[in-house]
C-alpha cells in the first residue's frame, strides 16, 4: 500500500486526487491539507509514518517557499513531487535542488499524476516533459540529478551510518543498498565529480543539498566507507 499526502491550499485539486486515489487498489490518501506544518503537526499528533509521497503544490498561501518546503518534507522522510501549473521553470528548479523527487503540471490528466506517484513510490526517476522543461538550459543542475532511492541511500550513508543501517532503515536488502551507492559513484563520475571514498559522497551530498555540512570534524565518516 502507497500512502500519499496531498498539500495544496486548492480543496478542489485536494478532492479530484483523492477520488483519483481512492479508485486504485493500492494507494491510499493519509493526509489532504493545505500547508507544510498542518502535515507535520498531524505527523506529529497521530504518531503515523512519513507518507510515502508527498504531493505538494508549487506556491502556498502561507507564504512559505518551496525550498523550505521541500526540504521539510524530504527530512521528514517522503518523496515529493511538486503538483504544478509549471510557468515557472526558476521555482521548479529551486524545488528540484531542494530534494523533489520530480514535477507533474496541473494540465496533465489525472491519470498521469497517479503514475508519477507509483513511479515515485518506487524509488524510480520521475525523468518527464515537465522535468526536461525545468532543468533546460541548466547543465549544472541537470548533471547533479540521482534518483529518488539514490537520494535516500546517499543521505542516510553520508550522514554517517553503515550501509546495511541504510538498507535495514529503508527496508531493502544490502546488496541493494550497496548497488545503490555504486550508481551514485558512476554518475558523479560521469559529471566530472568523482568520489571514490565516503568523505567524498559526504562532500556530493552536502554540495547537492541533501545533507547539512556537518559541524563536527568528518574523520568518524571517512573510517567508515
Amino acid at each position: 500500500m502507497t500512502h500519499v499526502a496531498l498539500i495544496d491550499d486548492h480543496e478542489s485539486v485536494r478532492l479530484g486526487l483523492e477520488a483519483a486515489c481512492a479508485r486504485i487498489g493500492d494507494m491510499e490518501v493519509a493526509f489532504s491539507g493545505n500547508t507544510v506544518t498542518e502535515y507535520l503537526d498531524w505527523r506529529a499528533l497521530s504518531r503515523e509514518a512519513p507518507a510515502d509521497v508527498v504531493v505538494l503544490d508549487l506556491t502556498l498561501g502561507d507564504g512559505t517557499t518551496v525550498t523550505e518546503n521541500v526540504v521539510r518534507l524530504v527530512r521528514d522522510g517522503s518523496s515529493v513531487i511538486i503538483h504544478s501549473v509549471a510557468d515557472r521553470p526558476a521555482a521548479v528548479r529551486e524545488a528540484l535542488a531542494a530534494g523533489a523527487a520530480g514535477v507533474v503540471s496541473k494540465s496533465s490528466p489525472i491519470g498521469d499524476v497517479i503514475a508519477a506517484v507509483g513511479t515515485v513510490a518506487r524509488g524510480e526517476p520521475l525523468n518527464n516533459v515537465e522535468w526536461a522543461s525545468a532543468v533546460e538550459g541548466d547543465r549544472d543542475f541537470a548533471d547533479a540529478q540521482l534518483a529518488a532511492r539514490e537520494r535516500e541511500v546517499l543521505r542516510l550513508y553520508a550522514a554517517g551510518l553503515p550501509l546495511k543501517a541504510v538498507a535495514d532503515r529503508l527496508g531493502i536488502a544490502y546488496s541493494t543498498a550497496k548497488e545503490n551507492i555504486t550508481r551514485i559513484r558512476v554518475k558523479y563520475v560521469e559529471v566530472g565529480r568523482p568520489a571514490p571514498t565516503k568523505i567524498d559522497l559526504l562532500h556530493r551530498a552536502v554540495e547537492d543539498g541533501l545533507i547539512d555540512e556537518p559541524a563536527s570534524d568528518s574523520g568518524d565518516i571517512a573510517r567508515g566507507r
